[in-house]
């Protein structure tokens, strides 16, 4: 039924796998059939970026405009129903739920926040939202640290990819990645993060839309597709549109059991890596698009991918076989 791109891909406890859209909400399939949800139904957003599923079961959906969750009975809209909660005791100048202090536990759910510069964090009761500390403003036409994507990591880290920078978290401290602790020339080379991953060998993946992936190993961080020459020679680095046989704009990324690392191209396709060789899979290897919006392993151990004409893929370990 989807017509836009598949943002997020999620197996729950029970087993159901949940779809969310870009633009036209979320569907749960229970191996038969599907169930819609959109904001018709109490979404903040038709817009998915990401699901999740708390310790008690409960579903959770972070949205372009906010976060809501479903308890197999009804959508409850935590950034709206919250705050009147609130207001109720006293008013609020937002429609946000109350700033809370940064702190992090085991249980947390983290959640990107829209445009702000800053997170939402369940901790099992309570939503709250965190704003980054204060940073420098490298370029003030850049939607700076608008969060894009998250990643929990070893070392009680948890990760943060903005447009302009990676900020990452240890319960204490902060570790900030931008174009200035780079050494990058944002005129020529500027990040525009879309995607972060830190691997189970705690190797830190960080695809850009326009310079392909860096990799932070330890205290060096390298251009990955540079290395592997996978940055066309005539590359502008920015957004325009790439060749085949490219890693330059990197939506997102994912690592199965193996420990293989996969990564989905705006305009080539699918990568995977091993260790040593990468593998591409594009229209030529049976998919209907090669912009890959989110890659996923279930608990059989099977790879999903989800493209932005909306169709579903399986990866069978040779081929793509469309789901849906």
């Amino acid at each position: 039924k989807f017509s836009s791109g598949i943002g997020s891909i999620f197996q729950d406890s029970k087993g159901n796998y949940w779809f969310g859209s870009i633009r036209e909400g979320v569907a749960v399939y229970n191996g038969k059939s599907f169930i819609y949800f959109t904001n018709n139904d109490g979404l903040t957003d038709n817009q998915i970026h990401s699901i999740q599923e708390d310790k008690e079961g409960v579903i959770w959906f972070n949205t372009q405009k906010g976060v809501s969750s479903y308890d197999g009975t009804r959508i409850k809209n935590h950034t709206k129903a919250e705050t009147e909660t609130l207001q109720n005791t006293f008013p609020l100048q937002s429609n946000e739920p109350l700033q809370g202090k940064w702190m992090k536990s085991d249980n947390d759910l983290w959640f990107e926040a829209g445009i702000k510069e800053g997170v939402y964090r369940f901790d099992g009761q309570v939503l709250t939202y965190l704003a980054f500390p204060p940073h420098k403003v490298l370029n003030p036409y850049d939607n700076l640290f608008a969060v894009t994507d998250i990643s929990k990591g070893k070392n009680n880290m948890i990760w943060f990819g903005t447009y302009a920078g990676v900020l990452g978290y240890n319960g204490s401290d902060f570790t900030i990645i931008d174009d200035e602790t780079l050494g990058f020339d944002r005129k020529i080379e500027p990040l525009h993060i879309r995607s972060i991953l830190e691997d189970s060998k705690g190797r830190l993946w960080i695809g850009n839309n326009g310079i392909g992936v860096l990799l932070k190993e330890g205290d060096s961080i390298i251009n990955f597709s540079n290395r592997h020459r996978l940055i066309h020679p005539n590359s502008k680095r920015k957004g325009d549109k790439s060749p085949q046989g490219t890693l330059e704009h990197v939506f997102t990324i994912a690592e199965d059991k193996k420990g293989n690392i996969w990564f989905g191209d705006r305009d080539a396709g699918i990568w995977k890596y091993d260790g040593n060789n990468l593998e591409n899979y594009t229209i030529k290897n049976g998919l209907t698009n090669d912009f890959v919006l989110s890659i996923y392993e279930d608990k059989n151990s099977e790879l999903w991918f989800g493209m932005a004409d909306g169709s579903i893929y399986k990866f069978s370990g040779k081929t793509f076989e469309k789901q849906f």
